[in-house]
């Protein structure tokens, strides 16, 4: 999973880089905040794609999964449209969802300078999401011949 953590965490940098530097885009919170939480949330999302290949016959079939979750996911993160406009059943539907939490989290302190006690919630949610998942996958796991 290191791998793919750093590679997360190096296109973070850049974009946040170019959106400084070529947009001019103000960021108003610590940095430090983003990152942490970007390391939950790709810990969440990587145990999500652990636990989908376990199931997946093929790699091709593996993606489309997981494709299929993040249109969904993408759709109901809030992105959007607000969580809060949203209905009661689907405001609950983004409690697992990652990517909502990464929006909120992400609008939160880049753009309204939110601290850790703005953001604490998410960050415990997130990481709650990354245990369940990566303990599913390890969980479902199967060794094959071959």
């Amino acid at each position: 999973m290191l791998p793919f953590l750093f590679i997360g965490l190096f296109d973070l940098a850049q974009g946040l880089t170019v959106g400084k530097r070529l947009f001019n885009i103000s960021l108003g919170g610590d940095l430090w905040l983003v990152f942490a939480f970007c390391v939950a949330n790709i810990f969440a999302v990587l145990g999500i794609g652990f636990f989908i290949s376990n199931f997946a016959d093929t790699q091709q079939q593996a993606m489309f999964i997981a494709w299929f979750f993040m249109v969904i996911f993408i759709l109901v993160s809030g992105l959007f449209n607000p969580i809060e406009s949203m209905q009661k059943w689907a405001q609950a539907m983004t409690i697992p969802n990652p990517i909502a939490h990464f929006v909120t989290v992400m609008r939160l302190v880049l753009l309204k300078g939110s601290g850790w006690a703005d953001i604490r919630y998410n960050f415990y949610v997130m990481i709650g999401l990354g245990v369940l998942f990566n303990a599913l996958a390890v969980w479902t796991y199967r060794k094959t011949a071959g």
